[in-house]
């Protein structure tokens, strides 16, 4: 007898081995057609040694196991990753000289890239999207059978599927592989798979793309075609319906609408800020600035170009020099900094430090250069020049837990105050590769945790996550559609005070290294930016948007009250732009209006006899006419509070 444990706790016996559809089959008519796949694992292992497998595979000992459907997260991957194999059937029932590739599961959907001797159009994705669909209604099954590698790469070079004929080469000889057919096609897959094409309903093709082979640019460009795929009709419209808002609120096509940067092809990768876009960015910048100087933190800055030597003694010349921009001087090699923390270990360097010296708070507005991919570069959310509100403290081990808590509290209100309440908090723990005694591990992830506790967030682990010499917390946030970005990080590394020889003065007398807590609260300026421009489609709140309040007026009879008005609100503070075009009122109103300006205010010969101003909020809201002191008080007081109008 087999004995299956299901997760309620109660269990089911079978006289000999089972699959995962035949204990679904036992359980209900409902749950065996829901039934996408199996979660497996063997009676007595851990819980994270359980995989995902096909509903046709076979239990052969007592095992605990989960029926996995499209409500659960595993559920959505095995239906993306079916999907995209859907994809590459209907890419050769159309276009039969084409040669598949990989084709695997991205956020949100999945990707497979085709070799084919023309480029793919618009008008082909919507055909392969019709046959994917026509395919699916087939409701083929889904099989699996397993080849010696060697009679794999012959069976697909018998095909003329060369490429997938190399990637199966790739693999020690050895080892077999796992294919899957549908219907006329099968493919390479470590799977698992949904049982039948028919549980693929809810999938749309998106967009093509270009990508070298194997993301080698010497390699040839391949055509990757990008889709979403879902578990019901209401999930597919609603990320459909996602992706329309967040096209209207793209950062590249408001940075123009806006007038606020351009990005142009002299400097690829790097941002021409225009005057209200740097408006914008002194915003983020001194808010931040002000951040520091209330928490501690001392402001450094250091130079642009280090030299070869300490780029080797921190490891990066080794395993980073590929995307460093190198120049050199009088036959020496310098590098423009991709990080800040090398030159802040100098600057800590300078001078004996003692344990009253400790904890010591760096920070930085530090431009970095890192030489990306050109495929890779996007708005301002890619770049290859950007600028961190970086940080880095020195401190003992004992002292990592309070400043971890302290760093939390703060990023929290930072990001409430630029109207993200939503985070999620990770901790990356210790790597297969790493450096450091297990203990010192423990210390440090326990550290992380508490620190995170003690400011009273939820958590969850990212294990294997962590970077060989350190773990980290990772803290994402959440913009008005939903989408996480991860911005803010604190990491331990007590290898680079090692590398550089730094040191503090104990207590003992004694020369100790200190522990290097990574820590940035927006990270990229740049990136930062973007998201808040697509999270609030460029209706920026009154303290942060470049301008606050236009004065218009009615007629050239209004003029002279106007500019007085105009300098008022400027005298104050605020960012005003003054309107005395010979226009008329509504073309003035809708024009700025469309730069989603937080107030205009508006005057005719009635608010100028009162010696009042009429005001509309942005979205149209008409406040009416008050004094133009009560206005005053009540911009002003937006902008003290940070809100979000």
């Amino acid at each position: 007898m087999i004995q299956i444990t299901l997760p309620d706790g109660s269990q089911r016996e079978f006289p000999g081995p089972v699959t995962v559809a035949e204990v679904a089959a036992s359980i209900g008519a409902g749950l065996a057609k829901a039934a996408l796949a199996g979660k497996v694992r063997a009676a007595g292992e851990p819980a994270d040694a359980a995989k995902v497998v096909d509903t046709s595979f076979q239990m052969t000992a007592n095992s605990a196991l989960s029926i996995i459907t499209g409500k659960d997260a595993d559920g959505l991957e095995v239906i993306r990753h079916s999907t995209a194999h859907l994809l590459a059937y209907a890419v050769k029932e159309l276009f039969p000289e084409a040669q598949v590739t990989i084709g695997p599961v991205i956020e949100h959907g999945f990707f497979y890239d085709f070799s084919y001797k023309r480029p793919f159009t618009p008008e082909d994705l919507a055909a392969i999207e019709k046959k994917m669909t026509a395919l699916a209604a087939l409701d083929e099954p889904v099989t699996r059978r397993v080849l010696p590698r060697d009679e794999a790469v012959a069976y697909f070079k018998s095909l003329g599927e060369h490429y997938k004929a190399e990637i199966i080469e790739s693999i020690p000889a050895d080892q077999d592989v796992s294919l899957y057919r549908e219907g006329k096609f099968e493919d390479l897959c470590r799977g698992p798979h949904v049982p039948s094409t028919g549980k693929l309903k809810h999938f749309k093709l998106m967009k093509l793309a270009g990508a070298y082979w194997r993301g080698d640019h010497k390699n040839e460009m391949l055509q990757r075609i990008y889709g979403t795929a879902w578990a019901t009709k209401d999930e597919l419209q609603q990320h459909l319906t996602m992706l329309e808002e967040a096209e209207k609120r793209d950062h590249r096509k408001l940075g123009r609408e806006l007038d606020l940067f351009h990005i142009d092809e002299h400097s690829p990768g790097t941002v021409f800020w225009h005057p209200k876009g740097w408006t914008l960015w002194q915003g983020v910048e001194q808010y931040m600035r002000k951040v520091y100087q209330d928490n501690g933190y001392l402001e450094v800055k250091g130079p642009q170009i280090i030299d070869k030597g300490l780029w080797e003694k921190t490891g990066h010349w080794d395993k980073y020099r590929e995307n460093m921009f190198i120049t050199e001087s009088e036959k020496r090699d310098y590098a423009l900094k991709p990080m800040n923390c090398p030159g802040h270990i100098l600057i800590y360097k300078h001078g004996v430090k003692s344990y009253r010296d400790l904890p010591l708070r760096f920070g930085v507005f530090g431009a970095c250069h890192r030489n990306e991919p050109s495929g890779g570069l996007h708005g301002i959310m890619r770049v290859r020049a950007f600028t961190q509100d970086d940080g880095h403290i020195f401190c003992t081990e004992d002292q990592i837990q309070e400043e971890v808590k302290a760093f939390t509290t703060l990023l929290q209100k930072v990001y409430a105050d630029f109207g993200f309440h939503n985070i999620i908090y990770k901790i990356a723990t210790r790597p297969d590769q790493r450096i450091g005694t297990e203990e010192s591990w423990d210390r440090a992830e326990a550290a992380l945790a508490e620190g995170l506790r003690a400011s009273g967030c939820e958590f969850e682990y990212l294990p294997g996550e962590g970077a060989f010499y350190g773990p980290k917390i990772e803290y994402t946030l959440k913009d008005a559609l939903g989408r996480p970005w991860q911005c803010g990080t604190i990491q331990i590394d007590p290898n680079m005070p090692e590398r550089l020889d730094a040191e503090y003065v104990g207590e003992d007398g004694a020369r100790h290294r200190p522990i290097m807590l990574h820590r940035a609260i927006v990270g990229s300026l740049e990136r930062f930016i973007g998201i808040l421009i697509e999270g609030s489609g460029g209706a920026l709140p009154a303290w942060l948007a470049p301008v606050q309040v236009a004065v218009l007026n009615i007629t050239d009879a209004q003029a002279e009250y106007a500019r007085s008005v105009a300098k008022t609100l400027q005298n104050q503070g605020l960012r005003v732009n003054l309107d005395l075009r010979n226009e008329k009122i509504t073309y003035k109103i809708r024009e700025h209006s469309m730069q989603k300006l937080p107030y205009l205010v508006v005057i005719g010969d009635k608010e100028m006899a009162a010696g009042a101003v009429a005001v509309r909020a942005r979205g149209g809201q008409d406040l009416g006419a008050m004094p133009l002191d009560a206005f005053v008080q009540k911009i002003l007081g937006d902008i003290a509070n940070k809100s979000a109008s």
